[in-house]
């Protein structure tokens, strides 16, 4: 399970973006998110994928309270979530081919054997073709950049998935591919997911249930 408990976070002493959210999500299960933009959303989806530590509140996942956020959470919690950010480009290094960029993942955890199986088998998945591959975010659209975010997401095959404004910046027939990417690794996987979105219709058709921002926070 996933439990974001009384959850307080900001940046840099400021005031909190996020004051005392809860939220539980079940394996297998699916979440959405709506809320406006600003209201703390993102923030809070980067506290649940470890990479934000919170001023306040509690994580716990898989039964372990987390302690430690970014490179200091335990490496088996940190390779249990698989993260897809709204903005492709500022989530890839922009010096790494696209084939690299998939791959880090695996090389990050000293698993170079698997490097060419699984990057070819996942590339397949999402839509890139080999000759995209090889070339440089700057070379790419933001939607095929997006598939290559999603495979890298995917490529330590985590318990869990949180997508952030995925698919804000995509057409809708990308939209619909990499969504259908998502459900059917969560169908092999029974991996959960957090899908955060500010588009209630997308969010009603991916999701089991949707949460209101207002619903989980205090004020």
């Amino acid at each position: 399970m996933l439990e974001l408990k009384d959850i307080t976070a900001g940046y840099g002493g400021r005031d909190p973006v996020v004051r005392g959210a809860h939220l539980t999500l079940h394996p297998g299960a699916s979440l959405g998110l709506l809320g406006p933009s600003g209201c703390g959303k993102s923030t809070l989806a980067r506290v649940a994928a470890l990479l934000h530590r919170p001023d306040r509140g509690s994580v716990t996942l898989d039964g372990r309270t987390v302690t430690g956020f970014r490179h200091r959470a335990p490496r088996s919690l940190r390779t249990a979530v698989g993260v897809v950010f709204q903005q492709p480009r500022l989530s890839a290094d922009p010096r790494l081919r696209l084939h690299d960029l998939v791959a880090e993942p695996l090389r990050a955890t000293g698993r170079r054997t698997e490097v060419a199986p699984v990057v070819g088998e996942l590339a397949e998945r999402v839509g890139l073709g080999a000759d995209l591959l090889t070339r440089r975010p700057h070379e790419v659209s933001d939607g095929q950049l997006q598939r290559a975010c999603l495979a890298r997401a995917l490529v330590l095959r985590p318990r869990w998935l949180v997508c952030d404004e995925m698919t804000a910046m995509l057409d809708a027939s990308t939209t619909a591919a990499l969504v259908t990417v998502v459900e059917e690794y969560r169908a092999e996987s029974g991996a959960g997911l957090l899908a955060v979105g500010h588009d209630p219709v997308l969010l009603a058709r991916w999701c089991d249930r949707t949460a209101h921002w207002d619903e989980i926070v205090k004020d």
